[in-house]
C-alpha cells in the first residue's frame, strides 16, 4: 500500500496518532505538554513512531530519516528534563520548545513521504531534493519559530 512495507504502514499510523494529538493539544492549550491524557498519548506515539523509524531501511540504509529519529528521541528527553525543572528558570521555555520541534520533527519526513509517494503514479514532488518540497519544508521551520516565540512570550505572561 503506497509503497510501504507492513511496518512503514504500522509506523506511518501510529505517527498520524502522534500529529493529531500534538495538534489537538496545540490548539487547545498552545503548547504540547505531557501533564494530560492527550500529551501522554502523544509523547508515547512520538516515541513509538521513532523506534519504528529506526528499523526502517526503505531507502538503502542508515539515512537521515534515522538520524531525525534519533534527534527526536533526545529532544524529547531535553523535554522531560525541562519539565523537571533541571534548566532552572527557563525550563517551562525549554520544554514548551522542546515538544513543539518534535511536532516540527513529525512533519519533515510525513510532507516529504507523502508528497513523493502521493498521488499514485503522479506524485507532487519528485523526490527529497525537489526546490518546492525544500520551500514547503522552510516554510514550516519559520512556522515553528514564530510559534515557538509565541509560546515562550505566552508563558513569560502567565
Amino acid at each position: 500500500m503506497f509503497g510501504l512495507t507492513q511496518l512503514g504502514i504500522v509506523h506511518t499510523l501510529i505517527a498520524l496518532i502522534a500529529v493529531g494529538t500534538g495538534a489537538f493539544l496545540l490548539i487547545r492549550e498552545g503548547r504540547i505538554s505531557p501533564a494530560g491524557l492527550a500529551g501522554k498519548i502523544y509523547v508515547f506515539a512520538t516515541i513509538v513512531a521513532c523506534i519504528t523509524a529506526l528499523a526502517i531501511y526503505q531507502h538503502g540504509g542508515f539515512g537521515k530519516g534515522h538520524v531525525l529519529a534519533i534527534l527526536t528521541l533526545v529532544v524529547l528527553g531535553v523535554a522531560t528534563a525541562a519539565g523537571r525543572g533541571m534548566f532552572g528558570g527557563v525550563s517551562k521555555a525549554v520544554e514548551t520548545v522542546s515538544y513543539s520541534a518534535t511536532f516540527l520533527f513529525h512533519w519533515i519526513p510525513g510532507v516529504s513521504e507523502a508528497t513523493t509517494r502521493l498521488p499514485l503514479g503522479s506524485p507532487l514532488m519528485n523526490g527529497p531534493e525537489d526546490p518546492a518540497l525544500k520551500t514547503i519544508l522552510g516554510v514550516l521551520f519559520v512556522l515553528f519559530v514564530v510559534g515557538s516565540v509565541l509560546q515562550v512570550r505566552s508563558l513569560r505572561k502567565s
